[in-house]
């Protein structure tokens, strides 16, 4: 009992909920990832954290968590159009790559060049210091079709 609280007690300090679950007697202990509130995801597990015209996007605490260590990501070229659901890089891991999907439509006016040197910033710090681009949004309205936190969290209990 002692050892379920302090592991519920560390994951609570990464920001992470914990999960007890009972099976055949044995007691076992899950992580869910960090959603942060305020952003808006798309189910494909990236997120859009809009200030004005511009939003801010990277790629979730759940899909960091599933893709393992980060050791590159593709970033495109500031001043790139991109659409909403549409792929604008990759994030290479040492179990896979993936493609990353814009969650909403615009310029591209910003890239997190700090990856380039420093790729497993996305799995440290995936919703501050790991965000990929910065877009300056084209249609605001396609934020309506963007899941909040709530949604989002249960996206992720699917899988």
């Amino acid at each position: 009992m002692a050892l379920r609280a302090f592991g519920s007690l560390a994951l609570g300090k990464l920001g992470l909920q914990a999960q007890v679950m009972q099976f055949a007697g044995a007691t076992a202990m899950r992580s869910y990832a960090t959603v942060e509130k305020g952003y808006k995801y798309a189910a494909s597990h990236e997120w859009a954290n809009v200030n004005g015209d511009v939003a801010t996007v990277g790629i979730s605490d759940h899909a960091q968590g599933e893709l393992g260590d980060v050791v590159y990501v593709e970033l495109p070229d500031v001043g790139k159009a991109v659409k909403k659901g549409e792929t604008f890089g990759v994030v290479e891991s040492v179990k896979a790559a993936s493609d990353v999907y814009s969650p909403v439509s615009g310029e591209v006016v910003e890239v997190n060049s700090v990856l380039v040197d420093k790729p497993g910033t996305v799995n440290t710090s995936p919703f501050k210091e790991g965000w990929i681009i910065k877009v300056k949004l084209s249609n605001k309205g396609e934020l309506s079709s963007l899941l909040d936190a709530d949604a989002y969290t249960k996206e992720c209990e699917k899988h």
